[in-house]
This record gives C-alpha cells, sequence and structure tokens, in this order.
C-alpha cells in the first residue's frame, strides 16, 4: 500500500512538473521582423523597442551604411543586423515580417518581394504612393495570403476608439453628419526632421505630394474607418505651398472635402500649424464629439446638454501598440478585422488621397466611380 502511495505521489509530481514546462503564450518566441529602410523617422519607435520579448529584429535593409551605422549606433544593436539590400537580408535571416521604413514609392517593392516568399508586411502611412501601385499591392497581398498592414500614430489614440464607441455602439450623437480632421505641424524642415527623411518627405514622386499626403492621410484613414469602409461620392481638394523657398516642390498646405449621402468630411493637412496637433470634431444629429489629443475627449450629446470632459480608457495589449498588434495579428492571436490598420480600409484612403492630388492639381472636384465587385 505504501508503494502504491509513493508511486502515486512520483507520478503527479512527474505530471506537474511537465505541465509546469509546457510552453504558455507569454512563453511564444518572438515574432522575427526584418526592416526594410531606415529613411523614415518613424523607425525609431521600432528601433527604440528592438528586442522587446514580442519582436525581434533580425535584420535591417538600407543603402546607406552611413546612416545604418549611426542607427545601430544609437541604439546599441549589433553591426551585423545590417544588409545593404532588402533580398540579402531575407535571404539570410527568413523574417516572418517586415515593417517599411523607407519611402511610400518604395512600398509597392517591399511587398512585391515579400509577398511571394510568404513575408508578412507592415508599412508606415499611407499604403502607398498612389491607387495604382495600391491595387498592385493588395494583389500580390491577397494571391499569396499574407497581411498587409498599414501603421498609424492616431491609430493608437484611446480617444480615438472611445468616440468610435459612442459614436456607433452607444449612439451618443446620432447618424454622423460632420466630421473636421486637423493634423500637421510647423513643417518636417521646421521640427528638425532628419536630412534622410526630408529627401524623399518633400520629393512629389517618392511622397506623391507634400501635406496632402503626409497628413491628409490621418483624416482619411479616421473618415474611413469611422464610416465603416464606405466610399465617398466625392472628393474635392485645394493646396498651396506657401513657404516655396523652403518646399519648392510640393504643397505645404492642404484642404480635403468628402461628400457622402449624409455626410461630410472636411481633413486640413498643413505643414503650417503654430504647433503640432492631431485632433478630431465628429458632429452627430443630435451632438459631437471631440478628440482633442490621444488621451482628452469632450461632447454634448444634444442642445439642452451642457458640454463634458473625459479622460479616455487606455488600450490594452495588444491594441496599444503597432508592433504588438503586428505580431499578434501575424500570429493569429487577434482577428484581421477591417480596422484603421486594414488592407480594406487603407486601399480606400489611398483612393481618397489620389482622388485629391488629381483635384488639387485640376481645380475641380473629382466623383469616384462606382466600385467594381470582383
Amino acid at each position: 500500500m505504501k508503494t502504491f502511495h509513493l508511486t502515486f505521489i512520483l507520478l503527479f509530481l512527474a505530471i506537474l512538473s511537465a505541465l509546469a514546462q509546457q510552453p504558455t503564450p507569454g512563453d511564444a518566441k518572438p515574432l522575427r521582423v526584418g526592416i526594410a529602410g531606415l529613411t523614415h523617422d518613424h523607425v525609431h519607435g521600432l528601433l527604440r523597442r528592438a528586442q522587446q520579448g514580442d519582436i525581434e529584429i533580425v535584420g535591417i535593409a538600407e543603402p546607406n551604411r552611413d546612416l545604418a551605422t549611426r542607427r545601430l549606433k544609437q541604439y546599441q544593436l549589433p553591426e551585423s543586423l545590417w544588409f545593404p539590400t532588402l533580398a540579402a537580408m531575407i535571404e539570410k535571416t527568413k523574417p516572418e515580417a517586415v515593417c517599411a521604413f523607407n519611402s511610400i514609392y518604395e512600398h509597392r517593392q517591399v511587398v512585391e518581394y515579400c509577398a511571394p516568399r510568404k513575408i508578412h508586411v507592415m508599412v508606415e502611412k499611407p499604403l502607398a504612393v498612389n491607387l495604382e501601385h495600391a491595387r498592385a499591392m493588395e494583389k500580390l497581398a491577397k494571391d499569396n495570403n499574407i497581411h498587409l498592414l498599414t501603421n498609424y500614430e492616431t491609430t493608437w489614440y484611446p480617444t480615438h476608439h472611445q468616440l468610435y464607441a459612442m459614436v456607433h455602439g452607444q449612439q451618443a450623437v446620432g447618424d454622423i453628419r460632420k466630421v473636421v480632421v486637423h493634423d500637421g505641424h510647423r513643417g518636417p524642415k521646421e521640427i528638425g526632421c532628419s536630412p534622410e527623411f526630408l529627401a524623399w518627405l518633400t520629393d512629389p514622386k517618392l511622397n506623391g505630394g507634400g501635406a496632402i499626403i503626409d497628413f491628409g492621410c490621418y483624416g482619411a484613414n479616421l473618415m474611413t474607418w469611422l464610416m465603416r469602409g464606405e466610399r465617398p461620392l466625392s472628393v474635392t481638394a485645394v493646396a498651396q505651398t506657401i513657404k516655396p523657398d523652403v518646399y519648392p516642390k510640393v504643397d505645404d498646405e492642404a484642404t480635403i472635402l468628402l461628400t457622402y449621402p449624409k455626410a461630410q468630411a472636411v481633413i486640413q493637412a498643413s505643414w503650417n500649424w503654430p504647433a503640432s496637433r492631431k485632433d478630431m470634431e465628429v458632429y452627430g444629429q443630435t451632438g459631437y464629439v471631440f478628440a482633442d489629443n490621444g488621451s482628452q475627449l469632450r461632447y454634448r450629446k444634444n442642445e439642452k446638454a451642457t458640454e463634458e470632459k473625459m479622460t479616455a480608457t487606455p488600450l490594452s495589449a495588444p491594441q496599444n501598440d503597432p508592433f504588438a498588434y503586428f505580431a499578434a495579428v501575424v500570429r493569429g492571436k487577434v482577428p484581421a478585422v477591417d480596422d484603421l490598420s486594414s488592407l480594406k480600409v487603407n486601399m480606400v484612403v489611398v483612393e481618397i488621397l489620389d482622388a485629391a492630388v488629381q483635384s488639387a492639381k485640376q481645380g475641380r472636384t473629382v466623383t469616384l466611380k462606382p466600385a467594381v465587385s470582383h
């Protein structure tokens, strides 16, 4: 009997030991990520959190070796991470996913190389330099069954998600009638963007435009999301170059007007604001909600109500960080829904931007053609 009890105890302890050694979700291997380009200053966000458990940077493709060396030293990363080309980096390191921090024009090239190799891609906003590039990228992503996400700083603002819940979940202000979005700063040169970033950000081919693209994309992204993917009926845009001595090739001031059957959006994109801003006003049938920044909201539910203020509830992981979210989508831990980062929403964003550039150049309203069903 004593032998039986001893055997049972030993067996029980062995089972507990085996269970303790089983990997838990938190023990999962980090996502192996390659970086395509270092010329977009937003890359600092990824380099800053280089090896934080869920992400492992396995290689960096950057043709400018001097730039690569400076960034690696800045973040105390090994020089062995550097490769002169995307092909060399992928061949050597075999990443599961790639984050693109090069010019918008080069996003297509990244997807053309990664998609056939089943490597998932996340690009910095916007998705593509024009609609032709976007459609080619969409086809590659769908044909090769990869995730193709677009990262915006404003995607991770708790205020925008709280606002969405108030508008759609709670119906707190009635149906959307008008949205006004303000985005921008004093100008990329004025705020001290790196020379490598400025070189393509102020090039009409590599960026697709100036402020109209750089900051018009935020409003187009947020409005498309708020309208649940609906395409506008028309796009009207006015663009100016107020500082030709600083930005001789591209616009530095733009306003985009979108019309829908029962709503409008006014997107104000500027490199001339006296101070940096990313804020949004949503007006419904009965009230309004303003997202003043990433944490503070103001709202008024109807004409008789007084305006109230609130602090948005912080987002929970992985929805509070672009790279944690990317890793979670790739690993299937969160569903790839039609959200701010999604390919579906961002195809509409590029369609809006493409029409806005045409409208500003031609001095006319661009009516969007009905969507083609595939």
